[in-house]
């Protein structure tokens, strides 16, 4: 049976912090193709022609700084996430161990499946802001920011907007944080002979195959989690796309 042992090298603070500066250097790279994403999800005129063709039309719309809408709040929230499913993690993994300091795979799966889902449930109504913030048309905003858009949405559309679709958060956490968790284990199983250490390389086309996976699994939840967050504004957004 596969096994994890608990890694003492790490804090669980030192943890938190190298995945929330991991998490923001590779959301800043990524935004991008995040912000076409999302857009494409919800259906906005930028995606009429298709993904490719998003970039140029949002390019050309709202100019080279749009494809970072959002950015600052899915950096910011990162951190808050990284440490609510690490700490959430750590626990349910020193409650599964046994005595010699051993989790089965599937402890493991469970640990990180419950861990994902309740970090999720924490910080949601940060990804309805920055949802928001990107479907939203730059040169005439909105929201202004972070708390001017908490603020909007729960004075003008009640505590309940900040947590809709919260539902299918939390049922897209399950094949995502299981589909992560194993596939990275198989893939450690599979390049790794006893007594050898991956290398960069190795670990690098891990993380890449187990997160396409991972966010394929849970990708339905998703397109359907993003049109809820912005039902409300669908009139807004369709008279932007006629305009």
């Amino acid at each position: 049976m596969a096994t994890l042992k608990r890694d003492s090298r790490l804090t669980s603070w030192q943890s938190t912090l190298c995945g929330g500066l991991a998490g923001v250097l590779s959301r800043t790279a990524t935004a991008p193709l995040d912000v076409v994403k999302i857009l494409t999800q919800v259906g906005t005129f930028h995606s009429k022609q298709g993904f490719l063709s998003s970039f140029p039309v949002l390019y050309r719309a709202e100019g080279l700084r749009a494809f970072w809408k959002g950015n600052l709040t899915a950096c910011v929230r990162l951190f808050p996430y990284s440490a609510v499913q690490l700490s959430a993690y750590h626990r349910l993994t020193v409650l599964f161990m046994d005595d010699l300091g051993q989790i089965s795979q599937w402890q493991a799966i469970v640990a990180g499946s419950v861990a994902g889902m309740l970090a999720a449930v924490v910080i949601y109504p940060t990804d309805v802001v920055k949802t928001r913030l990107i479907v939203q048309n730059s040169m005439e905003p909105t929201y202004r920011g972070i708390v001017h858009a908490l603020c909007c949405v729960y004075y003008q559309e009640g505590f309940s907007s900040l947590y809709r679709g919260v539902s299918l958060s939390i049922l897209g956490a399950v094949p995502f944080s299981a589909g992560l968790f194993f596939m990275n284990m198989s893939l450690d199983k599979f390049w790794q002979k006893p007594g050898d250490r991956l290398s960069p390389v190795q670990h690098f086309i891990n993380g890449c195959l187990a997160a396409g996976v991972a966010q394929t699994m849970s990708f339905p939840f998703e397109t359907v989690k993003r049109k809820m967050q912005i039902r409300l504004l669908r009139r807004a957004f369709g008279s932007s796309g006629d305009s």
